[in-house]
């Protein structure tokens, strides 16, 4: 019978054999516990469900308008399950052998115009400790293209301050060496002068800590970035990725080659990367668009 420790005896082997961040790992337990829930309300248990069973769970999952890229993670969080299964001798058959998952089209990230990138990044009150952190973290965050997580896990011992970069820890446990400029090195240095000594834990690791000394929680430094994105006036909806996207897009926009772009984000696959020649082309189009006297 699937119970429970089981799903926590998978997921921990994820995070074991594929080095998955936690934040992967909580969205994998959240959609499991969603069909372990579908599987109650038949009757039954993840162990025992059929084809026919997660065909209907699928379709319930369409009818519910959940978007196609959120019905991907899911079906691939019990592809990996029922995997681990049969890997685990709890089934000898993979009931979502024959369930593939549903095409998606190719979703340009939302991104900034680097006119939109100066506002924000000037949005902060730097004349306030709190300000002057903020102003950091997002300088940093567009100088490097860090994920917002590797960002509010930055350690001291992973800052090249006389080098100019900084040793990141990515997905996978991948280590990657990024140029920071000298424009976050000289924002990063004031802060870790002025503000860094008044916060929790002042000698501590920790280079942007929270309330309890510990790093700062990724939805924390979220609220911040929208909060000062409303300060700018900025229209777009950010997404967390959204500083990140910037700074790809802007890469290959100033022509940057697209392997050397691939490095800096930590991509695994250069496919992944190449979606960001596909928004600097729409960007030219617009540009044309509205400019071209016969666009």
């Amino acid at each position: 019978m699937t119970t429970r420790s089981t799903l926590d005896e998978y997921l921990d082997a994820l995070y074991l054999e594929r080095g998955l961040s936690e934040t992967t790992l909580s969205a994998y337990r959240i959609d499991l516990m969603g069909a372990e829930q579908f599987a109650l309300n038949l009757g039954k248990t993840m162990a025992t469900l059929s084809e026919a069973d997660l065909n209907g769970w699928v379709g319930d999952l369409f009818a519910s308008g959940l978007a196609t890229t959120s019905i991907q993670r899911k079906l691939s969080a019990l592809h990996g399950f029922y995997k681990y299964l049969v890997r685990i001798r709890v089934r000898e058959d993979d009931p979502m052998a024959r369930i593939s998952r549903p095409a998606k089209g190719r979703l340009l990230p939302k991104t900034l115009s680097e006119n939109d990138v100066s506002r924000l990044l000037d949005a902060p009150d730097v004349g306030t400790p709190i300000g002057l952190r903020d102003r950091t973290m997002l300088e940093v965050l567009y100088a490097s293209g860090l994920r917002v997580t590797e960002l509010c896990q930055l350690s001291r011992h992973n800052l090249g301050m006389e080098q100019g970069v900084v040793r990141v820890i990515g997905k996978g446990q991948k280590e990657r060496l990024v140029p920071l400029g000298e424009t976050a090195r000289d924002w990063l240095e004031r802060y870790l002068l002025e503000v860094r000594p008044e916060l929790p834990d002042p000698r501590g690791q920790t280079v942007f800590p929270g309330r309890t000394g510990a790093p700062m929680t990724r939805q924390t430094f979220w609220h911040r970035i929208k909060h000062w994105a409303r300060q700018a006036d900025i229209a777009v909806d950010l997404s967390p990725h959204t500083l990140r996207h910037a700074f790809a897009t802007h890469l290959v926009n100033h022509g940057a080659d697209l392997r050397v772009v691939q490095l800096l984000l930590g991509h695994e696959d250069l496919s992944t990367t190449q979606i960001y020649t596909h928004v600097a082309r729409e960007r030219l189009k617009q540009l044309h668009s509205a400019h071209h006297p016969r666009a």
